[in-house]
């Protein structure tokens, strides 16, 4: 399978990425990009642009689960680095919302609503796509992602509500499958329900994979992500990829 996109991966995470890129390239992927999650990250994945230029591609962000004990002044230094080099990316992310109770503890609601506005702000003024974390909390991401006026964004890695699925798709927004979609039923849901072309694919990697067998994920594990895509959506693979790149090339330019 050639000319696959990664479109979500945290590759400043990856140990060893020289081998990993080539294991990716041998897998037919074409691209990958790498997502930011703090200053440090978005600042390393420049780097790693640099190193493997017209392979990787960039974007930045703030994850909400890197809000946690964040200071203020750190926050905004975070935020400022954002807003001086987001048209050096192809997009911003990763960012979102994150109601996991683990996640809460460190960091409320409101608070990650408040960072969440002011990224997104960031991201219709520079008119950038965004890559969206949503975990928990997808009636509030959709709404917020309206009110701040969006236009382009992919609900990465979808597990929330049929009815919620279906006002994104409506309001022209995408979402991703991951090699969970071999086993996590919610995943395989949204996949199965979402038309195929509003559908990318990713691994999130490094993120961990399976249930009785775990595997930690690189680049390479596209090829798992589409056949279990399309074996869910009872499309051909080479059709599902041809599809897919379209639909990265319309959301990210790419």
């Amino acid at each position: 399978m050639q000319g696959l996109v990664d479109t979500h991966a945290h590759l400043d995470e990856l140990e060893n990425l020289g081998p990993a890129i080539e294991r990716a390239k041998r897998a037919g992927v074409a691209a990958v990009i790498s997502m930011g999650q703090d200053l440090a990250s978005n600042s390393q994945t420049f780097k790693l642009v640099s190193a493997y230029p017209g392979f990787i591609y960039p974007a930045i962000g703030l994850h909400p689960c890197s809000l946690g004990n964040m200071s203020p002044r750190v926050l905004d230094e975070n935020i400022a680095f954002i807003r001086d080099n987001l048209q050096r990316a192809v997009a911003l992310g990763e960012v979102g919302l994150d109601y996991d109770k683990r996640v809460l503890k460190g960091v409320g609601k409101d608070q990650q609503k408040d960072v969440l506005k002011s990224l997104l702000k960031l991201a219709v003024e520079s008119d950038k796509p965004v890559s969206f974390h949503s975990r928990y909390a997808w009636k509030d991401s959709l709404r917020i992602v309206r009110e701040t006026g969006v236009r382009r964004l992919v609900f990465h890695w979808y597990t929330g509500f049929s009815s919620t699925l279906a006002e994104l798709i409506e309001g022209g927004y995408y979402i991703s499958a991951t090699p969970a979609a071999e086993y996590h039923d919610e995943h395989r849901r949204a996949i199965r329900e979402a038309p195929a072309e509003r559908l990318l694919l990713e691994t999130d990697c490094p993120v961990y994979y399976g249930r009785e067998e775990k595997y930690r994920s690189e680049p390479a594990d596209m090829l798992r992500s589409l056949k279990a895509a399309a074996a869910v959506k009872g499309i051909d693979q080479v059709e599902l990829s041809r599809i897919a790149r379209d639909n990265t090339t319309r959301l990210f330019g790419i």
